[in-house]
């Protein structure tokens, strides 16, 4: 499969999601490119936004398997990875898989388990794998976390540390609607006489798994890795952070922007697709100095000053750079 392949694709996925989730084209692409590249999902947003039904529509459209796993504080490890029962039938144990072999996994409300289950969620997340009594069991493939946490409600939460947010690939807010989206989401509900959406499966597993190693083709310039370097380096310089981006910033990078070119229909990566995932791929991975944090100020909002002040290659800096 072809890049522009993908991007047909991915079009037709998105095109499709968004008969359920109104006005929200750029969150769904984000949310797809993070899958294509193969990598996971955090969505922070408050209750109502529709970030269930996305997963849930994601996973309806391309064909594939999909579980929700509801975080609370008393959730144990096992109950994400499963655990060996004891079969008194053939006197042996006998492997029960969790809800996290699934290829899409809705983690919702990940802050609200303790830290040890939080750490076998993204211990699997991160191997692709679960060991159980010296077992070691693969997940399916295409997988991907869909993590939700609420950002304005802290009471009965374990925030995720810094460390444990860098391994999400991409984290992105969905918002609310504007006035126009919202009457019209209230107009299709009417007209449909009930709550569920039929979508239709737009593609398949194999043509998803062709669709993520495609991404692999695009083609990344020496000058388009010297600007996500540069963008990463400014991160670690910046005085209003108290800590910058790591290498694996610039790999999330690189990896999103080559997606966002796919779903582009090209086969190469220029600036404008490093700089549609820049903010959803690096602020969550710096630290505001904690000053800055109590006065209001966010990283994301740091991030797009970083990409104003960082220059950008031209297009013929980028071909000569091939």
């Amino acid at each position: 499969m072809s890049p522009p392949e993908v991007g047909r694709h991915a079009q037709a996925i998105v095109t499709e999601v968004e008969k359920v989730i109104v006005g929200k084209r750029p969150v769904i692409e984000l949310v797809l490119a993070g899958w294509l590249a193969d990598g996971h999902v955090l969505i922070e947003d408050v209750p109502g936004l529709a970030k269930t039904l996305l997963a849930r529509s994601l996973a309806t459209v391309t064909g594939v398997d999909m579980s929700r796993i509801q975080f609370t504080p008393d959730l144990m490890p096992a109950d994400v990875t499963g655990s060996a029962i004891w079969n008194p039938s053939s006197r042996e144990f006998e492997f029960r898989p969790g809800p996290i072999f699934s290829n899409i996994v809705l983690g919702d409300e990940i802050n609200r388990a303790p830290p040890k289950t939080q750490a076998a969620m993204l211990e699997a997340m991160a191997e692709r794998q679960v060991s159980i009594d010296g077992v070691t069991h693969q997940l399916p493939r295409p997988f991907l976390v869909i993590a939700t946490q609420n950002p304005v409600e802290f009471e009965g939460t374990y925030p995720l540390p810094e460390a444990q947010l860098d391994r999400f690939l991409i984290r992105v807010g969905v918002g609310y609607p504007d006035p126009e989206v919202e009457k019209e989401i209230l107009r299709r509900r009417v007209e449909r006489g009930k709550d569920e959406v039929d979508l239709d499966t737009v593609v398949d597993r194999p043509t998803l798994l062709g669709m993520q190693q495609a991404v692999e083709k695009v083609h990344v310039s020496d000058r388009i890795m010297g600007y996500v370097v540069d963008i990463v380096t400014a991160t670690r310089n910046e005085p209003r952070l108290q800590t910058g981006a790591s290498p694996r910033g610039s790999l999330a990078l690189v990896k999103l922007a080559r997606a966002m070119a796919a779903l582009r229909d090209r086969d190469f990566v220029t600036p404008d697709d490093v700089q549609a995932v820049a903010v959803p791929a690096l602020a969550h991975r710096v630290i505001l100095r904690p000053e800055l944090w109590v006065r209001g100020v966010r990283a994301d909002d740091v991030v797009t000053d970083i990409l104003g002040s960082v220059r950008t290659p031209l297009a013929d800096d980028v071909l000569a750079g091939e």
